[in-house]
């Protein structure tokens, strides 16, 4: 069963500090199954159970078809469970009555940004949602302003989206959410379609709201190098949760992320080829700093 996932599509914030609040579960799955087809015997999710605290940044990854994409869209309502729950600050995604208030506080970005801007000013389409919801000039003023600030596209509002970059374009479908303040942000393979500058616009707009505004963060990815920023890391396969950790402890097993045809960061593949050569590495390498601290540890 699915929903249309519409343009109002997230809301208030608590724009707190990130320290003392990651105790609090913010989304919720229970036990969820779910089937495009309810003639089919395969399950898109198949028994998934998994919580998101409030305040922090999740990277989800799988191979193409393993269901991540299918729970991003549960967390927003768009699509709902066979069997199972989903809960959004405790109010059932399942619940007509609560879908407004579920929208307001989880906003989705998409694959492709052209499919999120309806004006032809960046500065309108970062205003669309709050005109919906008939907010005061003046406060829609200041949170257009403050969202544009934030995303980094403030010098670009009076500007033509159809002529900006991909990544340019991504940020301005950040920014009209943002304005609305949401709780949390889920990101369905949101740099995709991007080039490598624009990824790395993108991933430092959202790691900057998820730091200074305490919102929460989901990133379905196929990059592990994003992957391997997140303070936590889910990895599914048909259907199911087959690892969950931080970045070091998931991406530490690389002959099993492997396994499940999923790549590692370049700076994990680089400590295993060195460990090969005899070259004596420590475990739990992720990150280019990290190895080349290591080799530099090396060499005094």
């Amino acid at each position: 069963m699915g929903r249309s996932p519409g343009r109002i599509n997230a809301g208030r914030a608590c724009h707190r500090k990130r320290d003392g609040q990651m105790n609090e579960t913010i989304l919720q799955a229970q036990d969820l199954h779910f089937r495009y087809d309810p003639e089919a015997s395969n399950y898109a999710l198949d028994g998934v159970t998994v919580g998101v605290r409030r305040g922090e940044f999740v990277a989800v990854l799988g191979a193409n078809g393993c269901g991540k994409s299918t729970l991003a869209k549960h967390f927003n309502a768009i699509l709902l469970p066979e069997t199972g729950t989903v809960t959004v600050e405790g109010m059932d995604t399942a619940d007509d009555d609560k879908l407004y208030d579920i929208r307001q506080k989880v906003g989705m970005v998409f694959q492709n940004p052209d499919n999120q801007i309806v004006a032809t000013v960046v500065e309108e389409d970062v205003a669309f949602a709050l005109e919906n919801l008939g907010v005061p000039t003046e406060e829609m003023r200041r949170r257009i302003d403050d969202a544009m600030k934030m995303t980094g596209i403030y010098e670009m509002r009076t500007r033509a989206p159809h002529n900006l970059s991909g990544g340019q374009k991504q940020r301005v479908a950040i920014a009209g959410i943002v304005a609305m303040s949401p709780d949390c942000i889920v990101l369905d393979e949101a740099t995709a379609m991007l080039d490598p500058r624009g990824r790395e616009q993108v991933m430092q707009t959202i790691h900057r709201l998820n730091r200074d505004m305490g919102i929460t963060v989901v990133a379905i990815t196929h990059y592990m190098e994003e992957a391997a920023q997140a303070d936590r890391v889910i990895v599914m396969s048909q259907g199911h949760i087959v690892m969950e950790g931080t970045p070091t402890e998931v991406f530490s097993q690389t002959e099993k992320v492997r396994s499940l045809r999923l790549d590692v960061p370049q700076a994990a593949e680089l400590r295993d080829e060195l460990v090969k050569a005899g070259i004596p590495m420590p475990e739990g390498i992720i990150d280019p700093g990290a190895c080349a601290q290591a080799l530099y540890e090396l060499l005094k």
